[in-house]
């Protein structure tokens, strides 16, 4: 989704900070930048500014709106962000095929801004899609595999020596589940059956003998890139924490979930992806069977709580909700036999 607004008036104090602290990180100008402005975001304060001339694309994040809920407790603000960008590439996600967008600066007393650079790739959307719709799941296999080994690289080079706390991430799951039932027409006799399931999850000593990890902690299609080959490109970092790997290996094939579920009506069209997807993320592992095992044992509580998380998006259809409501029962409980 790109909007185009209109130019940025030059006596707007963000047309020079990004003239005088944005633009020369990036090109040399010759003349009085004119900058274009595309809103990206439906949902957040997030535009794209295009200067006239040099053609150079920066991205603006505004933290001054309220966001949604975050499951990593993080502090919500250009400055945390900022921070997890250049952490992350300081792991070496600087350089394909694994990179990791550059921050360019902030601004708080502008809408407490981030401007980042702006990274030119195919979204995971678009080819989930066709992979769905157009029969091009070779495609899919081959970029789920270059995402693979970017989360591996990204968890392993920050991991330990602290173990998962999966209580915080089971505190997470119940204020989801609480969100449904006040907001998403949950029954109180189904929101206490999923309260049920996944405390029933914290028993199983597999959620807790993994070492804590970096984590990108919004692993959704949308905020993967992709260029040539398995080219990696990561951006909105915004949810960045410590937690258990596969809080984000979890989601994404939640997400493939989603995605299968809402085009073509069969949920278990994901599974050779996924598969795919985590056998090649445990092979970055010495010992990739065993690997294979301990996140397949892990991965229904994490699958469960994606598709409620999607569920709490008011702009799906209710009955589509629902659904993704009782998938997401049928998995936890299918986890636990």
């Amino acid at each position: 989704m790109r909007e185009y607004l209109g130019h940025l008036a030059t006596t707007d104090p963000l047309h020079g900070y990004l003239r005088d602290a944005i633009l020369p990180q990036l090109v040399q100008a010759g003349q009085e930048p004119r900058f274009r402005v595309y809103r990206v975001s439906a949902e957040s304060a997030v535009y794209l500014y295009e200067d006239k001339w040099t053609e150079v694309r920066v991205v603006g994040k505004f933290y001054g709106r309220a966001r949604g809920l975050n499951g990593s407790n993080a502090p919500q603000s250009a400055e945390n962000e900022r921070r997890s960008l250049e952490y992350a590439r300081n792991l070496g996600l600087d350089a394909p095929p694994d990179y990791v967008a550059r921050p360019l600066g902030v601004r708080e007393d502008l809408g407490d801004l981030l401007v980042v650079e702006h990274l030119a790739g195919e979204q995971l959307d678009a080819i989930v899609a066709a992979a769905a719709t157009a029969g091009r799941g070779d495609r899919l296999f081959r970029k789920l595999s270059g995402l693979a080994r970017f989360f591996a690289r990204l968890h392993n080079a920050a991991a330990g020596p602290e173990r998962v706390d999966f209580n915080r991430t089971q505190g997470y799951f119940d204020r989801v589940v609480g969100y449904l039932a006040a907001h998403g027409g949950l029954s109180e006799r189904r929101a206490a059956r999923l309260y049920e399931l996944g405390h029933a999850y914290a028993v199983r000593p597999q959620h807790w003998q993994d070492v804590q990890v970096a984590v990108h902690g919004d692993a959704t299609p949308s905020n993967f890139l992709f260029g040539r080959g398995q080219a990696v490109y990561a951006i909105d970092l915004e949810r960045m924490h410590r937690d258990d790997r596969v809080y984000d290996v979890g989601r994404l094939c939640g997400e493939l979930k989603h995605c299968f579920l809402q085009m073509t009506g069969d949920i278990d069209r994901a599974e050779p992806f996924i598969g795919h997807f985590l056998w090649e993320y445990a092979g970055h592992f010495p010992d990739r069977e065993r690997t294979f095992a301990s996140l397949s044992g892990r991965l229904p509580f994490h699958l469960g709580l994606t598709l409620l998380r999607i569920a709490r998006n008011g702009w799906l259809d209710a009955n589509y909700r629902k659904r993704l409501v009782h998938e997401a029962r049928v998995i936890l409980s299918g986890g636990l036999a």
